[in-house]
C-alpha cells in the first residue's frame, strides 16, 4: 500500500521560512514525478511545484524565486523549501506522486498525502 506522509507545516510570521517533507512508502518513485499542491479555504487546489524523475522542476508564478522543490531518491522523499513566506501562502499543502512520467507535463497524480497546514501571519 502506497503512503505519502507530509511533515513540516506550522505557523510562521511573514518573511519566515518552512521546509516541508514528504516520505513515500509502499513503492519507489525515483523515476516518476512528484509534486506539491496547496488548497486555501474557498479556493481550488493548485499545483505549487513539481519535480520530474530527471530532476526538472517547475513552479507556479506566485512562488518562483521563493520556493524550491527537491528530492532525495535514496530516502524516497521530496522536499519543499519555502522562503519569504507571505500570508497568501497560507493553505493546506499536499504531496503527490505520479506513476506516469508524463504526469510532470499533465499535472495528473495518482497518490496523495493527507496534507499539512501552513499558516503565515502578517
Amino acid at each position: 500500500q502506497v503512503q505519502l506522509v507530509e511533515s513540516g507545516g506550522g505557523l510562521v510570521q511573514a518573511g519566515g521560512s518552512l521546509r516541508l517533507s514528504c516520505v513515500a512508502s509502499g513503492r519507489t518513485f525515483t523515476t516518476y514525478p512528484m509534486g506539491w499542491f496547496r488548497q486555501a479555504p474557498g479556493k481550488e487546489r493548485e499545483l505549487v511545484a513539481s519535480i520530474s524523475g530527471a530532476g526538472n522542476t517547475k513552479y507556479v508564478d506566485s512562488v518562483k524565486g521563493r520556493f524550491t522543490i527537491s528530492r532525495d531518491n535514496a530516502k524516497n522523499t521530496v522536499y519543499l523549501n519555502m522562503n519569504s513566506l507571505k500570508p497568501g501562502d497560507t493553505a493546506v499543502y499536499y504531496c503527490a506522486a505520479s506513476l506516469d512520467r508524463l504526469g510532470y507535463i499533465t499535472n495528473k497524480y495518482d497518490y496523495w498525502g493527507q496534507g499539512t497546514q501552513v499558516t503565515v501571519s502578517s
